[in-house]
């Protein structure tokens, strides 16, 4: 459950419930409403406790209770989006509204004289939006309440309103007489205007409302009896009087508005308006008007004809201030004759969630849109490629400064782990046979950076448009905001697809290993995670291990160290270094059929004896090994783990043994180093442990993932991306992560009693664990400093 800050100045944090919860004797649906104060949060969640602060006190917005609620049952609202929740009345269709968010966002940046679907007794007709605010005296002098949409019913609708625009005695439109409904924005279909009829039917809109400006209009207004020009951020009414939402051209941020009655506000031409920053982006002098519109479309294809959809870009803003984000939409925009781009920022220095007009050509965060003209767009240079003739002209060191990401997030652990992710719609949310992405990518970023080098290393054939997708859109939102939306995973399983040369990587089932393969090997080009050797040979490398084994009879609850061990020893294999990551897929045949009903998860993977001319320790006295013996591994009378290797003295001893006499011990390579550093019987062989950060699963078809996120035995949470669905085929899966402590309980269980546990009866999601695991993920953090 994330529980963010409050934003500087707002003095109430927003939340609506996601889970129903009952408090003494009343009974609270999930989709109410509540808040607390900024000072409560602070205090509740800052204080030192000595456990999780895991409840959170708070007011419900709908009949003034005071409830205490455990945070994981509360997701926030932006302030904005609280008003308009308000108005429905139904506390699920309230969530699911919220949940869904697209209409919400819509809601967000209606205008009068918008058209609209309205639904009325279960039929939807044409309508358009007359009033946006709330109802009532009391509604309007409260700093808090419903917001409503008015609206003027037209075609077949006629007739079928409630009202001629009046409410309760007071006017907040007029229209004919049973033509106006006053409805929340649920109850609404937000129909943007198409290109073609854009011009005509907006004039029309204005004229029939008497509201001259809008939205993305450019207007000069007097300050100080000096003419200065801006752009109507917002248009709202407060009682009888409209007011305009201005932001200055002359203050050079978009975080300065000034707020303006209509009447004393002149709107412009709207030929002159592309972006709020008008002097670098913009049209110049107004006597360089012809000659930009007659140049326009040679320059924008001509100058800056290798930008497209999804390409890096960088803006020019008023003052030489600069901008970087990524192209989201090209083309044409009403009554503007250049080809406009929508450009997505990274950072909050836009005007826009991606709405022209009333219309949305593309959908992002608020305040992350612009629209500019493309020949105002420059390729990013921190992302261009150098021409392999020119590889000298800039060192390696520039090159690497170059390519570093203004800004990254480090993973989350321990309670930041928690209070960041837990929680409905939290995660990667699933779409379109996505789990096997999703799993991998939070279990190898959420809270590890063991392969953080994927993000900013500039490795030789490294593809820079995936690895700034894969850290801007997919990495650096989990670990700040703890979700990520389906839409940007798409957004890389489209390069994936494209780089790949595989078509079905947008919509088939795939598997984990599948997809690290590709993006690691192929696209990203980074250094193979694994180095073995067999027998002697030639090196090897690759991502992943697959342990391959046949049926063991002895083996009925095995752990991963030892069939890691088996499996090396099966196949005379070793590691050539240690791996700062080491991926390991269990034995399977297909995903249906596994070769241990479970598998008991090392915590720890000690990996001393599977190094290649490394010191390794007698496992009788201690002492450095000189000989190892695979024979007397399968021998019962030894440790059930560990490979066995013995110094010269105790492998005549246990060879001597009638049972043992004919094996034959291979001789070990010990480093002439470990030898003249400490005189003979005194050396202590160092041993080298990798520690357990996450494991995916799947039962039959679908992939979840365990991680974790602390030291402790009980530290683990699971994620599922597609752990609940809104909405039929049309709509959207929502992922969730719980805690799951109850692993503990199960790590700690004997062999012989955990042998005997039946999966239908163990708590929680610990069966999955045990019984579904597909592939261990290890991690060396000594390495991970150095690879």
């Amino acid at each position: 459950m994330t529980n963010p800050l409050p934003p500087p100045g707002d003095e109430n944090c927003y939340y609506i419930l996601t889970e129903d919860c009952a408090y003494g004797s009343k009974y609270f649906p999930a989709g109410n409403m509540c808040f607390c104060s900024e000072r409560s949060y602070l205090q509740n969640f800052t204080e030192d406790h000595s456990l999780p602060a895991c409840f959170l006190k708070v007011a419900v917005l709908d009949d003034g209770s005071v409830i205490t609620v455990n945070v994981g049952s509360l997701q926030p609202v932006p302030r904005e989006m609280v008003s308009f929740l308000l108005a429905v009345s139904s506390p699920n269709e309230r969530l699911n509204s919220f949940l869904e968010r697209l209409s919400l966002e819509a809601a967000l940046g209606a205008v009068p004289g918008q058209r609209v679907m309205v639904e009325v007794e279960g039929k939807r007709f044409p309508g358009i939006i007359r009033y946006v605010g709330s109802l009532g005296r009391k509604a309007a002098a409260a700093a808090l309440s419903p917001v409503f949409f008015g609206v003027e019913l037209q075609g077949e609708g006629e007739n079928r309103g409630r009202s001629d625009g009046s409410y309760h005695g007071a006017e907040y439109f007029k229209c004919k007489q049973n033509c106006g409904v006053f409805l929340p924005f649920s109850r609404l279909q937000f129909i943007p205007l198409q290109d073609e009829e854009c011009g005509n039917q907006k004039a029309k809109l204005e004229m029939e409302e008497g509201v001259p400006v809008k939205v993305g209009d450019a207007v000069s207004f007097y300050v100080d009896e000096v003419l200065t020009k801006g752009v109507a951020m917002a248009v709202y009414r407060e009682g009888n009087q409209w007011f305009v939402k201005v932001c200055p051209e002359e203050e050079g941020t978009t975080d300065i508005f000034r707020e303006i009655p209509m009447d004393s506000v002149v709107k412009e031409s709207l030929q002159s308006l592309f972006s709020p920053f008008e002097s670098d982006v913009g049209l110049g002098h107004p006597n360089q008007l012809q000659q930009e519109l007659s140049e326009s479309t040679e320059e924008c294809e001509g100058g800056n004809s290798s930008l497209e959809v999804n390409s890096m870009v960088q803006i020019t803003l008023d003052k030489g201030n600069q901008v970087s984000g990524i192209i989201r939409w090209l083309g044409y925009l009403p009554q503007i004759k250049h080809k406009m781009a929508g450009v997505e920022l990274d950072e909050d220095k836009g005007v826009t969630a991606g709405e022209w007009l009333g219309k949305y050509y593309f959908h992002c965060a608020p305040k992350r849109g612009l629209f500019v003209k493309l020949q105002s767009c420059q390729p990013d240079i921190r992302f261009q490629r150098v021409p392999d003739g020119h590889l000298g002209l800039v060192d390696y060191g520039e090159q690497e400064g170059l390519l570093q990401a203004p800004e990254s997030f480090p993973p989350l652990r321990n309670e930041a782990a928690v209070q960041v992710l837990q929680g409905r719609m939290k995660g990667i949310q699933g779409h379109c046979n996505s789990c096997y992405i999703d799993v991998a990518l939070f279990s190898l970023f959420s809270c590890t950076s063991v392969v953080d080098s994927m993000l900013f290393k500039p490795f030789p054939l490294c593809n820079r448009n995936v690895q700034s997708i894969l850290r801007d859109e997919i990495v650096n939102p989990l670990r700040k905001n703890g979700f990520v939306r389906a839409g940007s995973v798409m957004h890389l399983r489209e390069q994936l697809t494209e780089k790949g040369e595989c078509s079905s990587f947008t919509n088939a089932e795939k598997d984990p290993e599948e997809f690290l393969n590709l993006i690691m090997h192929q696209i990203l080009g980074i250094e193979p995670l694994l180095r073995l050797q067999s027998g002697g040979q030639k090196e090897q490398d690759c991502y992943c291990y697959q342990i391959f084994m046949d049926k063991q009879e002895d083996l009925v609850v095995p752990d991963v160290q030892q069939l890691v061990e088996r499996s090396f020893l099966s196949s005379d294999l070793k590691l050539v270094e240690i791996p700062s990551c080491f991926i390991i897929q269990m034995p399977r045949f297909g995903k249906e059929y596994k070769m241990f009903s479970k598998i008991i998860p090392s915590l720890e993977l000690d990996i001393t004896d599977l190094l290649l001319d490394s010191p390794r320790e007698c496992c009788v006295c201690g002492d450095v090994a000189s000989l190892e013996c695979s024979q007397c591994f399968r021998d019962k009378v030894f440790a059930a783990t560990g490979l066995k290797q013995f110094c010269s003295s105790c492998s005549r001893q246990v060879h001597s043994h009638h049972c043992r006499r004919s094996h034959n011990p291979t001789k070990l390579h010990i480093p002439e180093d470990f030898h003249t550093r400490s005189p003979p019987g005194s050396q202590r062989v160092p041993r080298e442990k990798m520690e357990l950060f996450a494991v995916l699963c799947i039962e039959t078809s679908h992939y979840v993932s365990f991680v974790r996120y602390g030291p402790g035995k009980e530290h683990w949470m699971f994620f599922d991306s597609m752990a609940d669905r809104h909405g039929d085929e049309n709509g959207f899966n929502i992922p969730m992560v719980t805690l799951c402590p109850e692993v503990a309980k199960y790590l700690d269980l004997p062999l012989s009693v955990l042998a005997l546990e039946q999966p239908r009866d163990m708590d929680g999601v610990a069966k999955r664990l045990f019984c579904d695991a597909y592939m261990y993920l290890y991690q060396s953090k000594k390495m991970a400093l150095y690879k």
